[in-house]
């Protein structure tokens, strides 16, 4: 049952404590490694999709899949997460994601398309697990500055998928092996996430070791799902507003150079213009959780991301290229801070650890789902009605939806 913070009285057993897991600077930097990586592999393949429809004779269509893939798989996978946490540990469960994660990069580029798709299915199940499991592990280990926290992983993120998008030709030219070498070079970076979260590992280890040889009760709060969390209407708003959020982010991600350049706009201007917005989420994506941490309600807060997203398609609808920077620094604001805040959410509306991966689950679950349909509805609306119109509209009309469901989200209760 829902209930405001001032309500709450809850035993001191129930409150998460800080565990040893190793020193707070190795314990920062693993997360800011595994962040690093949970975007990296899908943004540099982005500037490779042509190259890779070529090598393989795909269709534009087929050749969309390798973007959309990941998104579906990144929804399908995010239910499991949980189960596997109560099972291994978080610790563990990250680790083996990380890994996971190198494997499929690597498994994407060899010389097969079979072997392509399906790296892009493991990357989408590794992501969705990182995605569930590192808010909880930031509630665990930061309880008194989760939205702090939350801030720099989600803008760790952005900084990756950020450098990824622009180190992927330069690599492909410095290492010589064309698309696979500049795309398989990011496994390197899951490995170094990987040495660097294990110490996590080992000391998650010693400290079960250490409970059991004192005869340490279990923690049972921390431990208890919340019951019926489909069933509830502040998760389905969390999720909703996660979802269009992301829907509205990655069909401008598919599809917003190629609106610009539709319009008259060169085609490295549009570019240009494009890397500028994904710059300018960062800033939003750190700055947006800080002051959320701050606030009892988010409601306005995330009227205001919604608002923004509105501002900026609005800008792209009117004065679609002398608007364009403007519009570009709008919703790069807009999308780097609903994306920080939905990840809030998920930390400020539960009170334990196992509650923030349960809610991670389902938010992510239903977000990565909605998100996939993006890309692939904004490529056929425009097919069908040949403009872009159409889509800003509806792009339009979905961030009024993401409003109502961020001023439900920002209420003061949690699940």
């Amino acid at each position: 049952m829902s209930v405001t913070r001032a309500q709450q009285s809850l035993p001191i057993s129930t409150v998460p404590v800080r565990s040893r897991l190793a020193h707070p600077a190795l314990l920062l930097t693993g997360i800011v490694l595994v962040a690093l990586n949970m975007r990296a592999c899908l943004a540099a393949i982005s500037p490779m999709v042509g190259e890779i429809q070529h090598t393989f004779g795909l269709s534009t269509t087929v050749s969309g899949l390798i973007t959309t893939v990941p998104v579906l798989f990144q929804g399908l996978g995010a239910p499991l997460t949980p189960r596997l946490t109560r099972r291994f540990g978080t610790e563990r469960v990250v680790l083996g994601a990380v890994l996971v994660l190198g494997a499929g990069v690597l498994l994407r580029v060899l010389p097969s398309v079979a072997a392509l798709y399906a790296g892009c299915v493991v990357i989408g199940v590794a992501i969705a697990v990182l995605n569930v499991s590192m808010p909880g592990l930031v509630k665990r280990e930061f309880p008194q500055r989760a939205a702090a926290m939350t801030g720099v992983y989600s803008t760790t993120m952005l900084v990756g998928a950020t450098l990824a998008a622009g180190s992927s030709v330069p690599l492909e030219h410095a290492l010589g092996g064309g698309w696979r070498a500049s795309l398989g070079a990011w496994s390197l970076l899951a490995l170094v996430a990987a040495v660097a979260w294990l110490p996590q590992v080992l000391k998650a280890r010693q400290d079960r070791a250490a409970g059991v040889a004192a005869g340490a009760a279990p923690a049972v709060a921390a431990a208890k799902p919340i019951a019926g969390i489909w069933r509830l209407p502040l998760a389905w708003q969390i999720s909703l507003f996660m979802g269009i959020s992301s829907l509205m982010v990655y069909t401008l991600v598919a599809w917003m150079p190629t609106m610009l350049a539709d319009h008259g706009m060169s085609r490295d201007q549009s570019g240009l213009v494009f890397a500028f917005s994904n710059l300018v989420q960062v800033a939003g994506a750190f700055l947006v959780p800080l002051l959320a941490g701050r606030l009892t309600r988010q409601r306005g807060l995330a009227v205001a991301m919604a608002a923004l997203n509105a501002a900026g398609v609005t800008m792209l609808l009117l004065a679609p290229v002398s608007g364009a920077w403007a519009a570009a620094a709008v919703l790069g604001l807009a999308q780097g801070g609903s994306l920080g805040l939905a990840l809030a959410f998920i930390v400020l509306r539960t009170d334990s650890v196992a509650g923030a991966a349960q809610l991670g689950g389902m938010s992510q679950a239903v977000g990565y789902l909605i998100a996939a349909l993006g890309p692939v509805g904004g490529g056929a609306l425009h097919q069908l009605t040949g403009s872009w119109t159409p889509v800003l509209l509806v792009l339009l009309a979905l961030a009024g939806a993401a409003a109502l469901a961020g001023w439900g989200a920002g209420r003061d209760r949690t699940l």
